[in-house]
């Protein structure tokens, strides 16, 4: 199966021997016993070229998908027993990296001096497999049916502002009264100044919002919201410092804001390492708990 494979991959029986460390007769006696077991004809042979038949490229699609499953539980099997070193490359949001995973790894690491990391800081939902990355750590959405994700933990949207800023303005008490007030919008809320909430008989509450600044960068939100230009909605993993210290108050501690899970992400069809095997592993037993961001 994988000698067939690989001439289909490579378009010749020379090749896919070469590359296979095997003579080019017996590539094609492989594959001429595969064809005689399987009672059908995989590929069309001329003096010019190969090219599958119609069973041929059925059977060469499970083939692929056979193989990988193959290599994956070999690797799991060999991971399963081995001591977790090389590099991670890993990607997550600006915010939360700087603030919680950038300790984590440094934590992490103190234990286990064989690991090391490749760190890319970025909001947007960064391609897995494309852009060759062994793990994502995610809030909120996942990035798709391609990948599988591991829940971690979770973060909670908090409403709010300054005490300068209410005091000029007064205290919302509800969240349609933010409607007349100066909010501060996130570029990457599942929609675009649509702010949500949840009164205590489970009603929801969505109000829409403008005010004078928009960003894709949340900690400059939280920095203008404490510097008195309005009113956020942040997460408390960003606003947890600001809130304690006074330069934040919460505002409409009455209706709940949305909560969003914290995912370890990494693509499906791959095992995990030992290394990354690991660190999620850490990363489960850190974030788990009830966390006072």
């Amino acid at each position: 199966m994988s000698v067939f494979a690989k001439v289909v991959e490579q378009g010749s029986f020379a090749r896919a021997a070469e590359r296979l460390g095997i003579s080019t007769s017996a590539c094609s006696r492989h594959v001429a016993d595969l064809e005689a077991h399987l009672a059908t004809r995989l590929l069309q042979r001329t003096t010019r070229r190969l090219s599958l038949t119609e069973g041929g490229q059925a059977f060469y699609e499970r083939c692929v998908q056979l193989l990988a499953d193959l290599e994956d539980a070999e690797g799991a099997a060999a991971a399963s027993s081995a001591r977790p070193r090389g590099t991670i490359k890993l990607t997550c949001s600006i915010n939360f990296g700087i603030r919680h995973v950038a300790p984590a790894i440094g934590a992490f690491q103190a234990q286990h001096g064989e690991v090391r990391f490749d760190v890319t800081l970025a909001d947007r939902i960064v391609d897995l497999v494309e852009e060759g990355y062994d793990l994502a750590i995610r809030i909120g959405a996942t990035g798709g049916e391609t990948v599988v994700a591991r829940r971690l933990g979770e973060s909670r949207l908090v409403c709010c502002a300054s005490r300068a800023y209410l005091e000029r303005h007064g205290t919302p008490r509800s969240p349609e009264d933010l409607a007349r007030h100066r909010c501060l919008s996130y570029e990457y809320l599942p929609q675009r100044g649509l702010w949500q909430f949840r009164d205590r008989s489970g009603r929801e509450r969505p109000v829409r919002v403008s005010g004078p600044l928009h960003s894709n960068n949340g900690d400059l939100l939280a920095a203008a919201a404490a510097q008195g230009m309005g009113i956020a909605l942040e997460p408390d993993f960003m606003v947890g410092d600001d809130l304690k210290a006074g330069r934040l108050v919460r505002v409409l501690e009455a209706f709940a804001a949305p909560v969003s899970a914290i995912y370890a992400v990494y693509p499906s069809r791959r095992y995990l390492s030992a290394k990354v095997r690991a660190f999620v592993d850490y990363l489960a037993a850190r974030f788990a708990p009830p966390q006072n961001w």
